[in-house]
């Protein structure tokens, strides 16, 4: 691993079944960058984020997972200390992962869960501190007015901006998004992807990020890594995805769906 990167990916392998859904890929991740994974669906884009995460242990081979240069997993076993890697690293979900019923206050201070103890937090006596820090990262996504209102009542766009600031105050150091925007209405799709990369730009935290929205990727990140089929095809900047080599990743139905605008 190192001295820059806070990820390293090596030689990670992931089936299902007869299926590989991650073919021996490696990947450095350095502090404060902002990466996109794309690729078709089924490329393997996901798995390898909750791989990451030890969400999901990797094959019993060679592989091996490192975070902040302590082992997440290695050859198919988390690691005993993977908790003190998960406390650093914020996991963004699709559909939230809110608690419908508790106020958007209680979800996101519910981050602070890793530091002051699971009973604390379930009794609700939060410490002033986690009450000041839930306020401020509401505020600093734009939700702060909505703090007192039940998460199902909000919107997916308001919601997965909790979601961020949940992870905030949960003092992550890293952002790992699995298709962040991928439920929701191109505007609120935008305000989240703005906010992930303000925390990039403005606090220096490193953010990965999937996404099917392919014009997404290049516009908000300045490094763009391709999956197909469980392999990485492509890791570099957003210029180098031309007109062909989008093509070539997702197939020539890819040119059917291009939006205006694109490389050529």
């Amino acid at each position: 691993m190192s001295d820059a990167a806070v990820l390293s990916i090596r030689n990670v392998s992931k089936t299902f079944g007869q299926r590989r859904a991650l073919d021996s890929v490696s990947l450095d991740v350095s502090r404060g960058e902002m990466i996109a994974l794309i690729g078709p669906s089924g490329s393997g884009k996901s798995t390898l984020l909750r791989s990451i995460s030890g969400l999901a242990p990797i094959d019993a081979d060679e592989g091996r997972i490192e975070a902040f240069g302590g082992t997440v997993q290695a050859k198919g076993r988390i690691s005993d200390k993977v908790r003190e890697a998960r406390i650093r690293i914020g996991f963004i979900f699709q559909q939230f992962n809110l608690v419908g019923r508790l106020s958007l206050f209680t979800n996101v201070a519910l981050g602070s869960l890793g530091r002051i103890g699971f009973w604390r937090g379930l009794a609700g006596r939060w410490p002033a501190e986690t009450k000041s820090a839930a306020m401020a990262a509401l505020a600093r996504v734009g939700v702060a007015e909505y703090a007192a209102q039940r998460a199902n009542t909000l919107s997916g766009g308001q919601q997965q901006r909790a979601a961020i600031a949940r992870a905030l105050v949960q003092k992550a150091k890293i952002i790992l998004a699995d298709e962040p925007v991928a439920s929701l209405d191109p505007v609120s799709a935008r305000k989240v992807m703005e906010v992930l990369k303000d925390l990039n730009a403005v606090d220096g935290l490193t953010v990965v990020v999937t996404l099917h929205q392919v014009d997404y990727a290049l516009r908000y990140c300045r490094r763009v890594v391709a999956l197909k089929a469980g392999k990485i095809v492509y890791d570099g900047p957003p210029e180098g995805l031309t007109r062909p080599r989008l093509i070539d990743i997702y197939g020539p139905e890819f040119e059917d769906v291009f939006w205006e605008g694109a490389p050529k």
